[in-house]
């Protein structure tokens, strides 16, 4: 495999990790989001898929963020009787987000970005030495 194409998958699985990144974002910033009434539905947690693509024109496999889903998992009920989402038990549906694991969902992304970009720089770098030596 050439550098030239060793780049062009990392920079689309920085781009797949980008996206990821974005949803996970979404998530912690909603994650007390709730509804105005008791028939309101609060926010629902998302998950991002992914797809390996056959690039055939340069015969690589490439990653790519492939859409989002809504996460099945229950709502969290949470005590709270002077909400006004509250219902007759004086509970309140919460988002399924849980930030612990979307931190870890985050940290998990936040590496995989980083390690696509050190292929990116390391390729640079080779290609830089290649006709640096060329060049002698």
């Amino acid at each position: 495999m050439d550098l030239e194409k060793a780049m062009q998958m990392a920079a689309k699985g920085m781009k797949a990790q980008g996206a990821r990144m974005k949803v996970i974002s979404e998530n912690m910033a909603n994650s007390e989001t709730t509804g105005k009434t008791v028939s309101d539905t609060p926010y629902q947690r998302q998950i991002i898929t992914f797809r390996n693509e056959m690039n055939k024109a340069d015969g690589i496999n490439e990653v790519e963020a492939n859409n989002t889903q809504l996460d099945p998992t229950p709502f969290i009920m949470k005590y709270d009787p002077s909400h006004p989402a509250a219902n007759a038990e004086g509970y309140v549906k919460m988002p399924n987000v849980n930030p612990m694991l979307e931190m870890m969902d985050m940290r998990e992304a936040q590496r995989s970005y980083e390690a696509n970009l050190g292929v990116i720089e390391m390729s640079r770098s080779m290609l830089m030495k290649t006709i640096d030596a060329l060049r002698g």
